[in-house]
């Protein structure tokens, strides 16, 4: 499992770790970087996952369900970590705990624990996280859209998740999904071309935001927000997923999603929202070198549950 967890990390690092150096020898300009990623190729990898991976739905239900009170309580453990730190610094530590990396790693750690029942199962999350987390994020950084966004309060903040494609192409792709509709051939391979690039894009937007920057500051609330990820997450995910009534491999999977490192892509948001990016960044990095032990030790205690 450490190879696996080797084999994981390392690409992640490595696309990451270039991004920074090129951000370091040349300007970049990140806010094309986020928009394209956020605009254009999320929405893509949603309808592509959507179309191709097989959901049951009342197990899909059950599931994202646990997840999103998951995702709740873990938004409010990091806003309790922003405890007398000024607003945007305390929305970006929620979004730092409250969204995580479901998908470049919390699919192929399933699959590597779990075989193709597992990851079958880690998809049906990682489907309900990435439009939860367009939801939610938006929502919490809403106060700092720019433009057109509605200058702030819940209408600005519903305004800008309302303009978000990934939204709609969700809402679309359930209802082909539903209606048992298959897209043209060539069409559906330039989707699933752009939703190849994504990850890529992703990781090279944290070594951009990280090289234009420098190391970041590593003060306390990072650390303790770090630890509300990697350790709180698990804990939640047990607590909320059995009390849900999940068993056996749901549980275990829904524990083991919990239980990964902050997502890119909450920097992602925050950089589109005016958020407090350098305290995401610094969350993201934290979380993502320690989740190397935690996640190890949380693959190693699954088995107790069966």
């Amino acid at each position: 499992m450490l190879q696996a967890l080797g084999d994981v990390l390392l690409p992640v690092m490595l696309v990451a770790g270039l991004g920074a150096l090129l951000s370091w020898r040349m300007p970049v300009d990140q806010g094309t970087v986020a928009r394209l990623t956020m605009y254009l190729l999320i929405p893509a990898l949603v309808l592509d996952v959507i179309l191709r991976t097989p959901v049951r739905a009342a197990e899909a239900a059950q599931l994202g369900a646990a997840y999103l009170l998951v995702m709740a309580a873990s938004l409010l453990l990091g806003w309790l970590c922003g405890l007398g730190r000024p607003g945007s610094e305390r929305r970006a530590l929620s979004a730092s705990v409250g969204i995580w990396n479901s998908g470049n790693m919390g699919l192929p750690m399933a699959l590597f624990a779990f075989g193709q029942a597992g990851f079958e199962r880690a998809t049906v999350v990682f489907l309900v996280s990435i439009v939860a987390m367009y939801v939610v994020g938006p929502a919490l950084f809403g106060s700092g859209a720019r433009g057109d966004a509605g200058g702030g309060g819940w209408r600005g903040a519903l305004g800008a998740v309302l303009r978000l494609p990934t939204v709609w192409v969700a809402a679309a792709a359930l209802l082909l999904r539903a209606l048992d509709v298959t897209l043209p051939q060539g069409l559906s391979r330039g989707v699933s071309l752009l939703a190849q690039a994504t990850l890529p894009l992703v990781l090279l937007s944290l070594g951009l935001q990280l090289g234009a920057g420098g190391w970041p500051r590593l003060h306390g609330r990072l650390w303790l927000a770090a630890a509300a990820r990697l350790i709180g997450g698990p804990l939640l995910g047990l607590g909320i997923g059995a009390m849900c009534g999940l068993r056996g491999e749901s549980l275990a999977v829904l524990i083991l999603s919990a239980s990964m490192p902050t997502a890119v892509n909450a920097l992602l948001i925050a950089r589109e929202y005016d958020g407090d990016t350098d305290t995401v960044a610094g969350v993201v990095l934290l979380s993502t070198l320690g989740s190397v032990v935690t996640i190890a030790g949380v693959v190693a205690l699954l088995p107790r549950l069966g």
